[in-house]
């Protein structure tokens, strides 16, 4: 699984290739659209930023997985937004617009699951590596 410092240089290095490329490159990754997630730390109460993908979208709503490359435990901004589920999100280096982040409910996910891994089965891969049930994470605009 994937080591904390493994996950924070891969944050980083994706940060630095969007800036050198003056946003050029880095906002799509295998094919997803790639946003930034902006929560407020559980614990701290600072804003931790974090970029990922999303996979799925269905109208405004974006919908991002808390696979953490399929470790036993959540990533941390899963828990922060589990906490504080008003976030802040930029799609392709848009200015940060307020979303409400929520968990896929049973129904949702059994419906939103086997499309996701369908396309990119690196998903399905993360899910055969934990006993968690890996969860999807709907992002949606406030307002």
């Amino acid at each position: 699984m994937p080591s904390d410092l493994a996950l924070k240089s891969m944050n980083a290095f994706h940060r630095v290739l969007l800036k050198v490329s003056f946003g050029r490159f880095g906002w799509k990754a295998a094919g997803m659209p790639v946003v930034e997630l902006t929560t407020i730390g559980r614990k701290s109460g600072q804003r931790r930023s974090v970029m990922l993908t999303s996979p799925l979208q269905e109208g405004t709503t974006y919908v991002i997985v808390a696979s953490r490359g399929g470790d036993d435990q959540h990533p941390a901004w899963f828990l922060n937004l589990r906490d504080q589920p008003e976030v802040e999100v930029s799609i392709a280096g848009a200015p940060r617009c307020a979303m409400r982040a929520t968990g896929a409910g049973a129904d949702d996910r059994a419906r939103m699951w086997p499309l996701v891994t369908a396309k990119y089965k690196n998903y399905a891969g993360y899910q055969t590596k934990t006993d968690r049930e890996i969860p999807l994470v709907l992002l949606q605009p406030l307002a």
